[in-house]
């Protein structure tokens, strides 16, 4: 059994060290090719000393420099160091790989996703924003190349998983209806202020936003776990992967996060794919598929799980999952202005800049500014993009003076 052939976009996040983890466990399988991360040289130092990649990249020119120097002091010359956002694209579409790991976090993870989808490789869909900031494009320029996608993200793959086999073949072109299905029922945990008081959380601090009851992830994700805008833009994803509309998906609180996702059946079946809350589980499986392998994630102890409890979605508390959804059914602009606003005002509550709940106001205000404005090709999105953004730091700096928007 010839080796996949890796690269691992964002090896240094929560996902791309989970995916090492798995790969750790069956080097008979896989060959990490090349590694790629934003500026942290320690990790990469690390990840460069075990699995001897042939190249790395590192966003950073200056960390780029460091990592090479290190890597000269520990006699290692045999890794290409390279540097840039044209580095990522690539090494996403160097032939030297057949799967690539997109887990670059944010819209800066589209044009390397989008390299990777244009070689025609297995591309395992961890960035959702690709999806969210340019989905018709994307599944076009799959469907072009004959890329073969598979969801990572742990809700999108366990609804992979509930499919018939025959329309897990036909992503972004399933028939879903046609298929017996009725419904995707999309779950989400709530984060960790699904039942604290509406009227105190303006005064919620970052700290408490990054402390997810269930899972360990990273500071962006957690915030939007949070505010449940990453339930949203998982809404804009399912929406594309699975080529339904935002009427067949339905959010389903699920505090204890070990139901990942559930499809309904026309029948009255509802099939749910069940784990403990650990990536590894839907990495193992996507970079396996179809067969399965070890993730080493343990099973889960069904006399010691807590009881499943569901809940409506009370968008009063969840607003930025309201303006997901309503930006689902606007359209491309919507969607895209969505994502980028959220960037921006999540790294300014990060920053102690702007309140938790000042997020939503941020979103909104970019999203209804720029809702009507068309996008057709890659170029336009990438400009729709850097404009909201510009507008969005505008907005900042209205809080700053004002106080308030």
């Amino acid at each position: 059994m010839s080796k996949r052939q890796l690269c691992i976009l964002g090896s240094t996040g929560s996902i791309g060290c989970s995916t090492l983890d798995v790969v750790r466990l069956h080097p008979d399988r896989f060959q990490v090719i090349s590694l790629a991360a934003h500026t942290n040289v320690d990790a990469m130092l690390e990840q460069c000393l075990e699995f001897k990649p042939q190249q790395v990249v590192l966003v950073s020119s200056e960390h780029a420099a460091l990592l090479s120097q290190r890597l000269n002091d520990a006699n290692v010359n045999d890794i290409s160091v390279l540097c840039g956002e044209q580095a990522l694209i690539d090494i996403a579409k160097c032939p030297a790989s057949d799967t690539v790991m997109a887990s670059i976090v944010g819209a800066s993870g589209l044009m390397p996703t989008l390299a990777a989808v244009n070689a025609g490789k297995r591309v395992l869909l961890a960035n959702k924003e690709a999806l969210v900031t340019s989905g018709a494009i994307f599944m076009a320029a799959v469907k072009a190349s004959g890329a073969q996608l598979l969801p990572i993200d742990s809700e999108h793959n366990a609804i992979f998983q509930c499919l018939p086999s025959g329309q897990q073949d036909e992503i972004g072109e399933c028939q879903l209806l046609s298929n017996g299905i009725s419904k995707i029922l999309l779950t989400g945990s709530g984060g960790p202020f699904r039942t604290r008081a509406i009227d105190t959380l303006e005064s919620v601090t970052p700290s408490q936003a990054c402390k997810h009851p269930n899972w360990d992830m990273g500071r962006k994700i957690s915030v939007d776990s949070a505010t449940m805008m990453n339930k949203g833009l998982e809404f804009i994803e399912a929406k594309w992967l699975f080529n339904v509309e935002a009427e067949d998906i339905q959010v389903v609180l699920h505090p204890q996060s070990t139901i990942h996702s559930m499809v309904q059946y026309k029948d009255g079946s509802v099939i749910a794919q069940m784990g403990n809350p650990d990536m590894r589980t839907p990495i193992a499986h996507a970079l396996s598929f179809p067969e399965r392998i070890e993730s080493g994630v343990p099973p889960l102890d069904f006399f010691n799980t807590p009881s499943f409890e569901f809940q409506q979605v009370d968008f009063l508390r969840y607003p930025n999952l309201k303006l997901a959804i309503d930006a689902c059914k606007q359209g491309q602009a919507a969607c895209t202005a969505l994502n980028a606003a959220n960037e921006i005002a999540v790294a300014a509550f990060l920053d102690e800049k702007i309140k938790f709940t000042d997020i939503f106001k941020i979103n909104e205000t970019s999203v209804n500014k720029f809702v009507s404005q068309q996008v057709g090709n890659i170029n336009e999105v990438i400009a729709l993009d850097k404009q909201v953004r510009k507008f969005a730091q505008s907005l900042l700096a209205e809080f700053n003076t004002n106080g308030r928007l």
